[in-house]
C-alpha cells in the first residue's frame, strides 16, 4: 500500500494543505475534497474537455492530472473566474450571448475560452473553433459559444481574471 502524501495547493487564491491518496484525480480532489463542483467530469480521458482548469496559467485536464502533481501549483477553477453575483467578463458575454443550454460543458468552455483571450490579442472565428474544438458540448451547436467568445474577443483588455474589464458593464 502506498502511503498518502500531504500537498500544498492555492486554489482561486486560497492555500488548501491537504493529505491525499498518491492516485487521486485532480478532477476529484477539487470536486470531492474541496466542494469546487464547478469542475466537471464527464469522460475521464481528457477528451469531452469538462474538467479543464488552469494550473500554473496553463490550462490542462484535471481528470488526467493526479492531486499529487499540483503539489506547490496555483489553481484556478470556475468558481475563481466570478461568481453568481459577480459574474466576470466572459461569464456576462455566454449569457448575453445565450451561449450555454444545460451548462455541463460550460466550466470547461470557459477556462478554455479565457485561455484563448489571453494568449491571443486578436481572434479569428476559425481560431476560436480550433481553440474551443477540445471541448464537447451536446446541447447548443457551438453557434452561440463561438458568437461569445468573438465578442469577448472584440473588447478584451488582457486581464483574464478581471470582473470588469474596459468599460463592460451588465
Amino acid at each position: 500500500m502506498t502511503a498518502k502524501k500531504t500537498i500544498s495547493v492555492t486554489v482561486n487564491g486560497t492555500v488548501e494543505v491537504r493529505t491525499v491518496e498518491p492516485r487521486l484525480l485532480l478532477s476529484d480532489f477539487l470536486r470531492d475534497t474541496l466542494d469546487l463542483t464547478g469542475t466537471h467530469v464527464g469522460c475521464e480521458h481528457g477528451i469531452c474537455g469538462a474538467c479543464t482548469i488552469f494550473l500554473d496559467g496553463d490550462s490542462v485536464r484535471s481528470c488526467l492530472t493526479l492531486a499529487v502533481q499540483a503539489d506547490g501549483a496555483e489553481i484556478v477553477t470556475v468558481e475563481g473566474l466570478g461568481d453568481a453575483d459577480r459574474l466576470n467578463f466572459l461569464q456576462r458575454k455566454f449569457r448575453e450571448h445565450h451561449a450555454l443550454q444545460c451548462g455541463f460543458c460550460t466550466p470547461g468552455m470557459l477556462i478554455s475560452a479565457t485561455d484563448l483571450l489571453r494568449k491571443h490579442s486578436e481572434l479569428s472565428e476559425a481560431q476560436v473553433r480550433e481553440g474551443l474544438s477540445g471541448n464537447l458540448c451536446r446541447c447548443t451547436g457551438y453557434e452561440h459559444i463561438v458568437r461569445a467568445v468573438m465578442a469577448a474577443a472584440e473588447e478584451w483588455d488582457g486581464e483574464w481574471n478581471e470582473a470588469t474589464p474596459r468599460e463592460c458593464t451588465s
